[in-house]
């Protein structure tokens, strides 16, 4: 982890071009963070979330609207208000999962998603009065330092992915990272025991929702600089649920992996088609031949390896190890 963040800062903004930067790193930051937030709530507390797009958006429009109406308030406050209102969101909309499970919760999520969507739509006080919906983003700068070009928005976006990453990390090894992992594993036995299941889910929701409504800012004005509710939509929740599944679910490495690989994907398609196709290989093709693909692929991980991507890394990796220094590594876990 040391060595990927020192690479991060130190030789990707040296190296990286303005294209790969702002089309292709910052997105994946974005998407990344989202699915740290989706993974807390799915992968790690059990309970299955399809709104997280509408998170996205409640994080996008709460910081547009602070830095609109709150003239000076400082960008990391505006950060910290808009993760918290859609946290506040996230919890409001958590409250039928104290009765509900499985498939009949993920229906229920689904109105956080049409819900968020109408209310931006219906009233013009969210975007300013536009008859669109559309908002611009106001300029990022901290203590009189302005985030304007691709590696400065990188960089901006890369820090805060990290610090909220780590957080997230020491608080999925504290107490309440196991309340959520007893809470997946047997909701029955975790009560048993003293867990309080009432506050771990509604926390678990708070949680996810404050990350991906941090990563929709994030999304909104370091990388689109402008967005409309259309860009939230029900296409955005399942991405980030599809990134979770392919990366690793209960992984926050597996997170970032899945991100990279939906990011990357479609780029990857688009040059292979284009060179065996050629014209007939339009944006149109491309698309369908990236929603086929990503079926497929779902379905083989959900069959062949539920952990997802970070597995097989993995195991690819403790196989290297092991070949190299079996003496350390007598072992290779399946």
């Amino acid at each position: 982890m040391g060595i990927a963040i020192v690479a991060a800062y130190g030789v990707v903004p040296l190296a990286g071009s303005d294209y790969l930067l702002d089309a292709v790193l910052t997105p994946f930051l974005a998407l990344a963070l989202a699915a740290v937030g989706l993974n807390v709530l799915t992968g790690y507390a059990g309970q299955v979330s399809l709104g997280s797009a509408a998170f996205l958006a409640v994080g996008a429009y709460a910081a547009y609207n602070l830095h609109l109406r709150i003239p000076g308030l400082p960008l990391l406050v505006d950060l910290v208000l808009a993760g918290s209102i859609a946290a506040a969101v996230g919890i409001v909309f958590g409250l039928p999962s104290l009765r509900l499970r499985g498939f009949y919760l993920a229906v229920s999520t689904l109105a956080a998603q049409f819900f968020v969507q109408w209310a931006l739509t219906k009233f013009g006080w969210f975007s300013n009065d536009n008859a669109s919906g559309v908002i611009d983003a106001p300029p990022l700068s901290i203590a009189g330092v302005s985030f304007t070009n691709p590696v400065e928005r990188y960089v901006f976006s890369l820090t805060v992915v990290v610090v909220l990453s780590l957080v997230t990390l020491r608080l999925l090894r504290s107490q309440s990272g196991r309340n959520f992992v007893a809470v997946r594993d047997h909701e029955i036995a975790a009560k048993v025991i003293g867990v309080p299941i009432l506050r771990t889910k509604l926390l678990a929701f708070g949680i996810s929702s404050f990350l991906i409504g941090v990563a929709g800012v994030l999304w909104a004005f370091a990388y689109l600089r402008t967005v409309e509710p259309a860009g939230f939509n029900l296409d955005r929740s399942f991405q980030i649920l599809f990134i979770i599944i392919i990366g690793g679910l209960a992984s926050l490495r597996g997170s970032f992996v899945g991100a990279a690989f939906i990011v990357v994907f479609p780029l990857l398609l688009s040059r292979v088609g284009a060179a065996l196709l050629g014209s007939v290989f339009d944006s149109g093709v491309l698309e369908m031949s990236q929603r086929i693909l990503i079926g497929v692929l779902i379905i083989a991980f959900l069959i062949a390896e539920p952990r997802g991507l970070i597995a097989l890394w993995d195991r690819t990796w403790a196989r290297t190890w092991a070949a190299v220094w079996p003496a350390k590594h007598p072992t290779i876990p399946t």
